[in-house]
């Protein structure tokens, strides 16, 4: 018998730390290779953690709502396979394992503890509060005795970080008066969440999910953060379109992919971002963070009706093959929630296609911490005038229009503006004979 560790793994290179969810498998359960033993959650996506053995779940070093960090072991697992080459160092390594394991956990909690304001004990009223339990309450201005106070549905009566979020929804209105300089600045995301308004009878309540609420908290505090600005340019698609219609049952057949628009907006969209490199940016502090690598977000409805938004990462050494295998793939995987938390960091600018919900144009919120996002439109037939050997005519073209929203703090109207007529001439000189 040897005893393995499994271990928070790498979920990014902005991710530090996850919050389990709920635990799928119970100690003495039996866990086959590569089956899921526990979920777990970022401020990004929600996934499950594999187990890299087969074998039975003898420890599980952390419970439910509390935070980890990448690297550390979250449970242990005996397997019957050896460790090592000799049965005796195999035994003689499992208990230092387990010692390293031990110490491990100590050192989180006396960090975690240490951290804190002291306001916050992780045990009182004879029942523990987590790392992320007692964060939230700190940050929030609760006190000790009001924690307590909090009903908790956990295991044992322990409070969860729903129990909290849930008492939190309806103590906001009451609490926001009274927040003053003597008292915990409460997140303004929450007490923005948090207003009271009566409630019409045979109104129907619903609770928000997790997703929607890290949504709200973030597309709150992008308002709070950016000085929005946006930019609007009708754009004329028609060399786009036909081009697309004539290639794309060849193209299906040749990659076993069919091509949508929204790899061609992309192609258009990291050209114009060579030519005008400081959109590609971000803003730290009083710096400007200039990026090498051109990952591109790309906004996407999930059948929940929530959103996400998947990375195409060094989008501008993709051709448009590649690119519409990779926003084909990351929006198959959005949809049956199997994007893993790498492949939703890292983005620098951000494109929604909210054409595709039957919407003309819109103004969308930057995700931060970039400092631009683009919205491209539904594709109408219009009549418009155009130049000809002969004069001037009237033809029915292909039009739509791209709103580009930017931060202004760092990009000025100058660069917003010609940014996204840049991104139209691209699309209006499209080369008809182009192959793939």
């Amino acid at each position: 018998m040897a005893q393995i560790e499994l271990i928070m793994p790498k979920m990014g290179e902005s991710v530090a730390e996850a919050t389990i969810i709920s635990w799928l498998k119970n100690e003495g359960d039996t866990i086959e290779l590569e089956e899921s033993v526990l979920e777990i959650a970022t401020d990004k996506v929600d996934s499950e953690v594999p187990s890299p053995v087969e074998g039975v779940l003898v420890t599980k070093l952390f419970s439910e709502d509390d935070v980890v960090q990448v690297g550390q072991a979250i449970a242990i697992i005996e397997t019957e396979a050896s460790a090592v080459a000799s049965a005796p160092a195999a035994a003689s390594a499992a208990p230092v394992q387990e010692a390293k394991a031990v110490q491990e956990i100590e050192k989180t909690v006396e960090v975690a503890t240490e951290t804190a304001t002291g306001e916050i004990s992780k045990n009182s009223a004879g029942r523990f509060y987590s790392p992320l339990v007692r964060s939230i309450a700190e940050k929030e201005g609760l006190s000790q005795a009001e924690l307590d106070g909090i009903s908790g549905s956990g295991l044992e009566g322990r409070v969860t970080k729903t129990d909290l979020l849930n008492y939190l929804d309806t103590r906001g209105s009451a609490l926001a008066p009274a927040v003053n300089s003597a008292a915990p600045a409460a997140n303004p995301a929450r007490v923005a969440n948090t207003s009271s308004i009566p409630v019409p009878e045979g109104a129907e309540i619903i609770e928000m999910d997790r997703m929607r609420k890290l949504i709200s908290d973030h597309m709150v505090m992008s308002k709070q953060t950016s000085p929005h600005v946006t930019s609007f340019v009708e754009a004329d698609v028609t060399n786009v379109v036909n081009w697309r219609n004539r290639v794309k049952k060849d193209f299906e057949k040749r990659e076993g992919e069919k091509i949508t628009f929204t790899p061609i907006f992309m192609e258009a969209v990291v050209r114009a971002i060579k030519d005008f490199p400081m959109i590609n940016v971000s803003v730290n502090g009083s710096t400007i963070v200039k990026h090498r690598d051109i990952n591109l977000g790309m906004a996407t409805a999930l059948p929940s009706g929530n959103l996400i938004v998947p990375v195409i990462k060094k989008a501008d050494q993709l051709s448009l093959v590649g690119l519409t295998k990779a926003v084909n793939g990351l929006a198959r995987r959005a949809r049956e929630n199997k994007l893993s938390p790498d492949e939703v960091s890292g983005g620098t600018y951000t494109l929604t296609n909210v054409g595709s919900f039957g919407n003309v144009m819109g103004t969308p919120i930057i995700n931060q911490p970039q400092v631009a996002i683009m919205a491209v439109g539904a594709i109408q037939k219009k009549p418009a005038v155009i130049e000809t050997p002969e004069g001037d005519m009237i033809a029915i073209r292909h039009k739509m229009f791209l709103s580009h929203s930017y931060d202004h703090r760092v990009v000025d109207g100058a660069l917003g503006g010609m940014f996204v007529r840049r991104v139209a001439d691209y699309l209006e000189q499209w080369d008809t004979q182009r192959d793939f």
